[in-house]
């Protein structure tokens, strides 16, 4: 039987050598900065939108393996999803690097490259490294809570998402 976190290590060193969608994005429609002052990673993130859905994503940037291929991973499983379905995602993302898979309903766990991040919950440190890129997308969406909500995703407007 193969180890799954030899395999995990993998995705995220391939990840991380050969980055997808790193890069510019003339026809962005909206983007934010991100950075991490105690490690020194940074991260852009640009979007372009096609009504709710995010029709493509890129990042720019530098810093650790995590940062890096978390950013490269996001793109990919954001890419064609509306906001509202790439808010579901970061929740996974959030809660498997916080807590491992530890209380996740099987339904509502990540998948595919994603899985790659559970280690990352041991390591409380490098939690930030992981959801930069992520909290960075959310800025760039302009997704915020409102009221405390975490199940209201809102825009800057006020409408929901």
């Amino acid at each position: 039987m193969p180890d799954v976190s030899a395999l995990y290590q993998e995705v995220l060193l391939d990840h991380y050598r050969r980055p997808r969608n790193k890069g510019a994005l003339p026809s962005a429609t909206a983007s934010a900065a991100g950075r991490n002052p105690l490690c020194g990673d940074e991260v852009n993130v640009a979007v372009q939108l096609d009504g709710d859905r995010i029709a493509d994503v890129k990042f720019t940037g530098s810093g650790c393996a995590i940062s890096q291929a978390s950013a490269s991973v996001m793109t990919q499983v954001v890419k064609g999803k509306t906001i509202a379905e790439a808010e579901a995602i970061f929740a996974q993302f959030h809660d498997l690097v916080t807590s491992g898979l530890r209380g996740q309903a099987a339904d509502n766990a990540p998948t595919g490259a994603l899985l790659a991040f559970g280690g990352v919950a041991k390591f409380p440190m490098r939690v930030k490294c992981a959801t930069m890129s992520w909290h960075t997308l959310r800025q760039a969406l302009g997704v915020t809570r409102a009221g405390g909500n975490d199940d209201a995703p809102t825009r800057p407007d006020g409408s929901a998402s």
